[in-house]
């Protein structure tokens, strides 16, 4: 089959590589119609190489139809449609019992001390071959893939596997109050996505906080106040303040994570230790590797006091400094975690009909073929041509 594979910093390449096959009796394989590029991609694109080996298949958000199951799968046949969560869990242990699919006790990756192995992302979360492929594996056939009816365009239903939870996650840890405040800082799916959640939750104000023309433009057109991030932190704050009757937001969701703009230390370190032999780099990374926080920052100075600060947006150091006084200070409250696919699916399958008030149907900015896929990454990083959410057709 052909698939998108990793080879380097910025080097991903579309190889020949073998089909996956039928490993465990409830495994299933997906022929994939559609495979989302995520904003967590990019930093297997630009980050986390001491991670990766040369052949490794990205992607987590992925879709299509059943081509095999194994002898002990009886909830799929071949040809259901299906959505794959970029959580691989099991849906029975007790982590996943809490709805807490992200942290299961089947798939955890202890050699790392971490959480649920994720599909197409690194050695820290497994290693699992990933979904912007022609095919896929799928282990826990009965319980992990999301059955979705035929007919509606992929649109309706691909962003199940991770944006659409993630952004409710990041809404839901938010506890924006009926008709109160939420900042989103960044516009880019995630970001996109819970602007148009939380107006459907009951949010009074929306603003949303980005440096990308396009991105600030397309969430205006959703009725989201937007602000230029290029203001700089303290003119910033003091327009988010202004519109709050001087307190800031009760909530501030961060969308960016890591590779917020700023911070050229940070920035410089992360290059670096990415240029290191992995055997170096992996240590340094886990002990002393720092974030670019600007983000994280803003969304402190932003909320008001006694207020939430929700994180979606991907993190990695080990060493980050964070300004604790000022967080006590503000009696903040703060969530975080990579969302709990499976928690949110019944909650947010009542919004994918015809009606769409989400707007998934118009939601992708691209639709390119997988052979493309080195260029669409390349075009994401760049911010180029309006890019927001692309989405890969093998």
């Amino acid at each position: 089959m052909r698939a998108l594979t990793w080879h380097g910093r910025r080097d991903v390449r579309v190889d020949t590589v073998p089909d996956p096959r039928i490993e465990r009796p409830d495994d299933v394989v997906v022929r994939i119609t559609s495979s989302g590029i995520c904003g967590s991609d990019l930093h297997l694109y630009e980050l986390f190489g001491p991670y990766l080996d040369p052949g490794d298949v990205l992607g987590h958000e992925p879709m299509g139809i059943v081509e095999e199951v194994g002898p002990h799968v009886t909830e799929l046949a071949v040809g259901d449609r299906v959505v794959i969560p970029f959580n691989v869990s099991c849906r029975d242990c007790h982590m996943c019992g809490q709805g807490l699919h992200s942290q299961c006790e089947t798939t955890q990756v202890r050699e790392r001390g971490n959480g649920a192995a994720l599909f197409g992302y690194t050695k820290l979360y497994g290693q699992v071959p990933g979904g912007q492929a022609e095919l896929m594996r799928v282990p826990f056939g009965n319980r992990l893939p999301i059955k979705v009816p035929h007919g509606p365009p992929d649109d309706r239903y691909v962003y199940l596997s991770d944006v659409l939870p993630t952004a409710w996650q990041a809404v839901e840890y938010a506890a924006v109050p009926q008709g109160g405040s939420v900042t989103v800082l960044g516009l880019g799916p995630i970001g996109d996505m819970a602007t148009r959640i939380a107006q459907l939750r009951g949010a009074g104000l929306v603003i949303g906080v980005d440096l990308v023309k396009d991105r600030l433009s397309r969430a205006h057109a959703h009725g989201v106040t937007c602000l230029d991030a290029r203001l700089g932190g303290k003119a910033l704050g003091e327009a988010v303040r202004e519109l709050t009757d001087g307190r800031g937001t009760d909530a501030v969701i961060d969308a960016v994570g890591t590779e917020a703009h700023g911070a050229p230390f940070a920035k410089a370190a992360q290059w670096l230790t990415g240029l290191l032999p992995d055997g170096v780099a992996q240590p340094l990374m886990e002990h002393a590797g720092v974030d670019r926080l600007g983000a994280l920052h803003t969304g402190i100075d932003l909320v008001r006091r006694g207020g939430t600060l929700s994180v979606s947006g991907v993190y990695g150091g080990a060493a980050s400094p964070m300004p604790l006084l000022t967080m006590f200070d503000k009696q903040l409250q703060l969530r975080m975690g990579q969302a709990n696919v499976w928690r949110w699916v019944d909650d947010i399958l009542p919004f994918l009909t015809d009606e769409d008030p989400l707007g998934v149907d118009s939601f992708k900015t691209h639709a390119m073929p997988l052979e493309d896929a080195p260029k669409a990454y390349a075009m994401f990083q760049a911010k180029e041509d309006g890019m927001v959410k692309t989405l890969l057709k093998p």
